[in-house]
């Protein structure tokens, strides 16, 4: 008759806890909330296990407090996973004097783990002792971990796609702010290409927006204005404060335009925009096509490179500033000015091409740069040049920043 109690009791026992797993695994089928799914997992725990003490911590992106029921005050909140519970990786009583001094409070740790990665610790405590027969917490504990462990991926798994979701959403916003960055920069097929000057450009941005500019301006029938720009830093940050560069620059460019005005203005805006958390580096010009005289200021840029196929020599247009925004205001400029030869080549772009490397650390540089553009080749085919060299040299390396290339053939 006894053994025929025990296996009925042991039958309901069984019965009982699939129920709760069904009941459990309906309620995460419903998608009901976090919250609600964490409630019935305290009601089975202390109300229908009679467990007095609970504790949870699982881990999202850090160890985190999920529940405390029963537990007077926050003394839990001195109890750290990575010091005081990952050690143990199955469920364990705890019956030494350090155990207990450490967390106070509770009898047993049940871990769970997925693939030999931790997901949760449950504590429990306040074990009935005095009671005839095994203690209902020792009966139940592979039945908590069970328990717990879906309900954790139940969590997990919410929290994964409510991330997918919001990434989707950064990257439909990204792909937007790409679309309209664009729309700022100059297309390829709208620069000049005549008997007066040829333009060839190259960009390619790091993420989906970058912190990149360059444009070209015709001011007049026989004056050109352009520029190439570098903000410090990447992504969105960097992509808007370049948009609003733009929209300034594009204002107060004009062929009646003094450039050192134009530089202390654009600084001026920058250092409000920016608040001394980036600046920009710059390179503006301005060539006289009756004249043959380009003027230009180097407000922190690096150099273009020029090539005279007059003299066959390469130099570097330095003359100019610091970068803008880096000071509220900008204890002098010199503007830089040279007559320039028929057939002269002009080679702006930003750190991201000099300083790409290879497996090897070793940076792109200049050399490959002065090599290409010193020879009779047409601007265009000299930006593509530069452009497979660079591929080459970083292999299967990734970029890390963004690359812009103006190239100007003076003619």
């Amino acid at each position: 008759m006894k053994e025929n109690r025990a296996s009925l009791k042991r039958l309901q026992l069984s019965n009982y806890k699939l129920k709760t797993l069904l009941n459990i695994t309906q309620a995460i089928n419903d998608n009901q909330s976090t919250e609600d799914l964490l409630k019935k997992y305290e009601r089975i725990l202390r109300s229908e296990l009679n467990i007095g003490r609970v504790l949870l911590f699982s881990f999202n992106e850090k160890w985190e407090c999920r529940l405390a029921s029963g537990i007077l005050g926050e003394s839990f909140s001195k109890i750290k996973v990575e010091r005081d519970l990952l050690q143990y990786t199955d469920i364990s009583i705890l019956s030494s004097t350090v155990d207990r001094k450490r967390l106070h409070g509770f009898d047993v740790i049940v871990p769970v783990y997925h693939k030999d990665i931790p997901l949760a610790y449950v504590l429990i405590g306040d074990i009935d002792e005095e009671r005839d027969g095994i203690s209902p917490t020792i009966k139940h504990l592979h039945f908590v971990q069970t328990l717990t462990n879906v309900i954790i991926v139940s969590i997990e798994n919410k929290r994964l796609f409510k991330e997918n979701l919001r990434q989707a959403r950064i990257k439909r916003e990204l792909e937007l702010a790409s679309k309209m960055q664009a729309m700022l920069i100059p297309d390829a097929s709208t620069l000049p290409k005549n008997e007066k000057i040829s333009v060839s450009v190259y960009y390619n941005p790091h993420f989906e927006v970058g912190g990149d500019y360059y444009d070209f301006l015709e001011l007049s029938e026989n004056e050109y204005g352009f520029c190439i720009a570098d903000v410090s830093g990447k992504g969105i940050s960097a992509a808007f404060l370049m948009s609003n560069f733009q929209a300034s620059l594009r204002a107060m460019f004009s062929q009646d335009t003094n450039l050192s005005d134009l530089v202390y203005k654009l600084n001026h805006t920058v250092t409000l925009n920016a608040k001394g958390e980036k600046f920009i580096t710059l390179f503006v010009g301005k060539y006289n096509y009756l004249t043959k005289v380009l003027t230009y200021i180097n407000a922190g840029h690096n150099p273009p490179v020029m090539y005279d196929p007059q003299t066959k020599k390469i130099s570097f247009l330095q003359d100019g500033c610091i970068g803008l925004g880096m000071l509220e205001k900008i204890p002098s400029i010199k503007v830089g000015e040279i007559k320039i030869a028929p057939t002269t080549k002009l080679l702006c772009y930003t750190d991201g091409l000099v300083e790409t490397e290879n497996f090897d650390n070793i940076e792109f540089g200049t050399k490959e740069i002065e090599n290409c553009i010193s020879n009779k080749k047409s601007i265009g085919k000299i930006v593509v040049d530069i452009v497979k060299k660079v591929e080459n040299h970083k292999g299967e390396k990734t970029y890390f920043d963004d690359i812009s290339l103006i190239g100007i053939e003076f003619l």
